[in-house]
């Protein structure tokens, strides 16, 4: 029985994205897992303004609206995966102000990171830049990653994300590493408690 709520983050938030067909196709995938309730949620239609908060994140005491709506979004998560894109060698901009919009609600919460590109990276430089960021908010980043080059060839004529086994194999990887860090650690045989 799927117990995790895991929310699935689309962080790219251009109509055009070949990031949120991914996102979809992997929404499926982690229904599919079993360990999982999981919930799209699209950081272009969130539509999050550049952070315009009065106080500091940590302070947990939000103005407007739209920061209390996304406070209680990223709160009611116990665990994320990030589909990003990378831009000029970069993760986006939408979704490192996702990210510093909040701060108590991220924290010692599990993230898988799915990146991707039009290039040969995959993204892959992108996921080495937000680490920091996690690290910072207290996300806990899954080790196991996935970056996919060439994401247009993935995509069939009608926008839906076409995946090779190898791609299905990596992506249920990453959400295996996930609910390991849902998982309470059991101690290890013959292992003595104080």
């Amino acid at each position: 029985m799927a117990t995790h709520r895991l929310h699935i983050v689309s962080a790219s938030t251009r109509p055009t994205s070949a990031g949120r067909p991914l996102a979809h196709w992997l929404t499926e995938r982690a229904r599919v897992h079993g360990e999982f309730a999981p919930t799209l949620i699209d950081l272009g239609e969130v539509a999050l303004p550049f952070l315009d908060e009065p106080e500091h994140p940590s302070e947990g005491r939000y103005l407007h609206q739209h920061t209390k709506n996304w406070s209680a979004t990223v709160g009611a998560a116990d665990s994320f995966v990030f589909v990003m894109p990378m831009y000029n060698g970069g993760f986006s901009a939408p979704l490192k102000n996702a990210i510093d919009f909040l701060h108590q609600e991220w924290q010692g919460k599990p993230v898988g990171l799915i990146s991707y590109s039009a290039g040969t990276s995959g993204g892959a430089p992108a996921v080495e830049m937000l680490r920091p960021v996690l690290d910072r908010v207290g996300l806990r980043p899954a080790p196991r990653t996935l970056s996919i080059p060439g994401i247009e060839g993935h995509l069939t004529p009608d926008r839906r994300f076409r995946a090779t086994p190898a791609l299905t194999g990596d992506a249920d990887a990453v959400l295996d590493a996930v609910a390991t860090l849902l998982t309470p650690q059991r101690p290890r045989a013959g292992a003595t408690r104080s």
